[in-house]
C-alpha cells in the first residue's frame, strides 16, 4: 500500500485527493447496503485512517445521517489531515440516546503493530460491544483495528467487522481463513489515482473485475446463443433441489433449460417447476450423453442409487458441466476418472463434499485447492464464507459477496443452475464460477438489505428473485 501511494505523490498526487478518493468510495458503500440515512458513530484514531472516515462521514451526513465523533486519543493529538477533516465533519449532538445504525471503525490502518495498547483497544471493545448488544453493523476502514495487514492475525480486541471497505486493493491479511469472521463482507474501494501493485496469486472477485465478462446482447438475439442447459437433478424426497437448479438456470440467463428426471418423481417435479423449463423423465442416466445440449448442471438432489451412470455421464459428455452435490460424493469413489473426462468440469463442493474428494491434509483452504486443482486438472468452486475459485492455469480467486443467511439447504442448487447458464453464455469455466458465486452472492444481499429479508428468513428463492438486481448491479 505505501508504496503504491508513494508512486501516487510522484505523480504529483496529494495525500488529500487519495483521502478524498477514498472517503467517495467509503460512503458510497455504506450507501448501497443502507440507503436510508440514520446514525453513524465514527470511532478515530489520530491518523490518515482516522481522515478517511472523518472525511466520509461528512459525505454521509450531506446525505442526512445524524453523525458522531469518538475519538481514542485528544483531539490535539489528530495529525494533520485529520484535524482538517475533523473540523470539516460538523459534528450533530442530537439523538444521541437513538441506537446507531453503523459504526465506521477509522482506528488504525496499515502498518499498525500488535498488540493494541490503550486507548485503541478500549476503543475497539466498545465497537464490538456496539455491535453485540445494539446491533450497530460495523463498517472497517481498509481493514478492522486490531488485524495485521499481512497474516491475518488478531489481536484479542480486534474490532469484529460486518463490512470491510479495503481501500484500492485487498491485504492479504484480510483473505486469510482465520480472519474471517473480523473481516466479514470485503468491498473494495477503487482510487483512479493509486495503481494496483503488480499480478500476484489471487484476484478479488467483485464488481469491476467481473462486469466485463458478459457482453450486451444484440437487440436482434434469439434463445440458441445462449445455451441450452440440461439438469441432472432429483429424487424421491429431494424434488426440491432440481427446481431450485433449473430456475437457477433460467434466471442465470440461459436460452432454454431441460430439466431431467427419474421416472418416477416425474409428475411432482413438472408441476413444481417454472413453466419455463422442459421437465423430461429419464430411465437411464447414461444415455443422456446423446442428447442436444450444450451445458450440464448434474448432482441437486440427485441420491446416488445410480452411480455407475452417474460416472459414466462425467467422463463421456463432451460438453462443459457443472458437478455438485451428490455427483461429488459419487465422485469421491473415484476422483480419477476426471481425468477420463471429454470436456471441461467444474466441481462446486462445499467443504464436507471437498473432504471426501480431497481428503489430503492442506494447512488452508487456498492450499487445498490449489492441490486439488494441480491433481486434476478442473476448475474448483470451493464454497464457503469467502468461496474460493482455483484452475491450475489461474491466480486464486475470492469472492467478496454473500452474507450468513446463505447458510441454508439450496442455496447450492441455485448455483449449480447459473453457473451453468453463464457456461451456456460461452464464458470459461473460471469465469463463470466467479461470477455466479458473486451474482448469488449480491443477490443475497440486495434480498436482506432492499427486499425486507433477514440472515434468518433467507431462502433460496429470495435470492432466486433478487438476482435481476445482481445483474445490475454488476453493470454499475
Amino acid at each position: 500500500m505505501r508504496a503504491a501511494e508513494e508512486a501516487a505523490f510522484a505523480r504529483d498526487v496529494t495525500a488529500e485527493a487519495l483521502m478524498d478518493e477514498a472517503a467517495a468510495g467509503i460512503a458510497a458503500a455504506v450507501a448501497k447496503f443502507f440507503p436510508h440515512p440514520g446514525r453513524c458513530l465514527v470511532f478515530a484514531g489520530k491518523g490518515n485512517n482516522a481522515g478517511d472516515a472523518f472525511a466520509a462521514a461528512h459525505l454521509l451526513q450531506d446525505r442526512g445521517w445524524r453523525v458522531e465523533t469518538h475519538l481514542a486519543f485528544p483531539e490535539n493529538e489528530l495529525g494533520p489531515l485529520a484535524e482538517k477533516k475533523m473540523r470539516a465533519l460538523r459534528k450533530d449532538a442530537e439523538h444521541k440516546t437513538a441506537r446507531p445504525s453503523i459504526v465506521l471503525d477509522g482506528l488504525l490502518g496499515v502498518g499498525a503493530k500488535l498488540p493494541l495498547r490503550a486507548p485503541i483497544a478500549k476503543a475497539c471493545r466498545e465497537i464490538n460491544r456496539l455491535r453485540r448488544d445494539e446491533y450497530a453493523f460495523v463498517f472497517a476502514v481498509d481493514l478492522p483495528t486490531g488485524l495485521d495487514s499481512e497474516t491475518g492475525a488478531a489481536d484479542p480486541d480486534c474490532v469484529i467487522a460486518d463490512f470491510t471497505l479495503t481501500i484500492g486493493f485487498a491485504k492479504r491479511g484480510l483473505l486469510a481463513d482465520h480472519a474471517l469472521d473480523y473481516v466479514g463482507r470485503i468491498e473494495r474501494i477503487l482510487l483512479p489515482d493509486l495503481a494496483p501493485p503488480p499480478g500476484g496469486e489471487t484476484l478479488l472477485a467483485d464488481a469491476a473485475s467481473l462486469r466485463g465478462l458478459l457482453a450486451r446482447r444484440n437487440f436482434g438475439a434469439y434463445k440458441n446463443e445462449f445455451g441450452r442447459v440440461g439438469v441432472v437433478a432429483g429424487s424421491k424426497g429431494l424434488t426440491g433441489a432440481a427446481v431450485l437448479c433449473a430456475t437457477g438456470a433460467l434466471r442465470g440467463g440461459a436460452g432454454l433449460v431441460e430439466l431431467f428426471v427419474p421416472a418416477g418423481i416425474y409428475e411432482i417435479v413438472a408441476a413444481a417447476a417454472p413453466p419455463e423449463a422442459m421437465v423430461k423423465p429419464i430411465v437411464s442416466y447414461a444415455s443422456l450423453v446423446h442428447e442436444p445440449i450444450d451445458v450440464w448442471a448434474i448432482g441437486p438432489g440427485l441420491g446416488e442409487a445410480n452411480a455407475d451412470e452417474i460416472r459414466q455421464l462425467i467422463a463421456q459428455a463432451p460438453e462443459p458441466m457443472v458437478v455438485d452435490a451428490d455427483a461429488l460424493n459419487i465422485l469421491a469413489r473415484d476422483p480419477a476418472i476426471l481425468r477420463q473426462a471429454k470436456g471441461p468440469r467444474l466441481l462446486t463442493p462445499h467443504p464436507g463434499e471437498m473432504k471426501r474428494l480431497f481428503p489430503n491434509e492442506c494447512a488452508t483452504r487456498a492450499e487445498q485447492a490449489r492441490q486439488f486443482c494441480a491433481a486434476h486438472k478442473v476448475t474448483l468452486l470451493l464454497k464457503g464464507s469467502r468461496t474460493i475459485v482455483a484452475e491450475s492455469s489461474q491466480p486464486l480467486s475470492y469472492n467478496t459477496t454473500g452474507n450468513p443467511g446463505m447458510a441454508t439447504g439450496g442455496m447450492g442448487d441455485v448455483l449449480t443452475g447459473v453457473c451453468a447458464a453463464l457456461l451456456a453464455q460461452k464464458l470459461i469455466p473460471f469465469d463463470a464460477a466467479r461470477l455466479g458465486a458473486w451474482l448469488c452472492g449480491r443477490a443475497a444481499e440486495i434480498a436482506i438489505f432492499d427486499d425486507g429479508a433477514s440472515e434468518e428468513s433467507l431462502l433460496p428463492s429470495d435470492v432466486i428473485a433478487n438476482l435481476g438486481g445482481a445483474f445490475r448491479d454488476l453493470r454499475l
